[in-house]
């Protein structure tokens, strides 16, 4: 199975890779078209800010060629955020990928939400044999609000969609790579989803 993480210099890809080495697989990092299209998975990793992150993708053509994958691709954390209609951070437009604008937490909670929360409301093949309310870490100040899209929820400050699906489209607001056993197995999930 050929594993590319998109490579455009926003962060968070070591992390990312040796968790997929602990899966018994191998990653490989490209911002090369030819070599994400050939891809069976592709992971859109990011941390960062998104108006410079998508400035990025956008000086290296992938902002036109991600949303055309076929394939599974799962964005995680910023990734994730890129692939909603936009962004509030830097006043972004997104890869329109997600149908939901994502929004700041406002200031009567603590900003970013830093650390580890629940998950709920569990729903597609991403989540097989995770229980409701495990706890996944996550750093973020802004969110995705609940919507059709999402297939997992957490509270903090009002219930927002932790994770987004659409078609072979995966995303999560949390760092799977950095969620001990339960992250591990999410991703070994991803790994295993069926390409169409």
């Amino acid at each position: 199975m050929k594993i590319v993480i998109i490579n455009y210099g926003a962060g968070n890809i070591q992390s990312i890779m040796f968790a997929i080495e602990r899966l018994g697989f191998k990653a490989v990092l490209s911002n090369n078209p030819d070599e994400i299209l050939a891809a069976d998975k592709v992971i859109f990793p990011g941390v960062g800010e998104a108006s410079s992150a998508m400035k990025k993708l956008k000086e290296s053509g992938l902002d036109s060629l991600i949303p055309n994958l076929k394939q599974p691709v799962l964005g995680i954390c910023l990734g994730m955020q890129l692939m909603c209609k936009s962004t509030e951070e830097g006043n972004t437009e997104g890869l329109g990928i997600f149908d939901v604008d994502v929004i700041k937490f406002t200031q009567k909670v603590k900003v970013p939400q830093m650390g580890w929360n629940q998950i709920y409301g569990l729903k597609s093949d991403l989540f097989k044999g995770i229980s409701e309310n495990e706890f996944m870490y996550l750093v973020h100040s802004f969110y995705a609000p609940n919507c059709d899209e999402a297939i997992a929820i957490t509270d903090y400050e009002l219930e927002y969609a932790s994770a987004l699906q659409k078609d072979n489209f995966y995303g999560t607001q949390f760092h799977p790579e950095k969620s001990g056993a339960v992250g591990e197995k999410i991703l070994e999930n991803f790994l295993k989803l069926n390409s169409k």
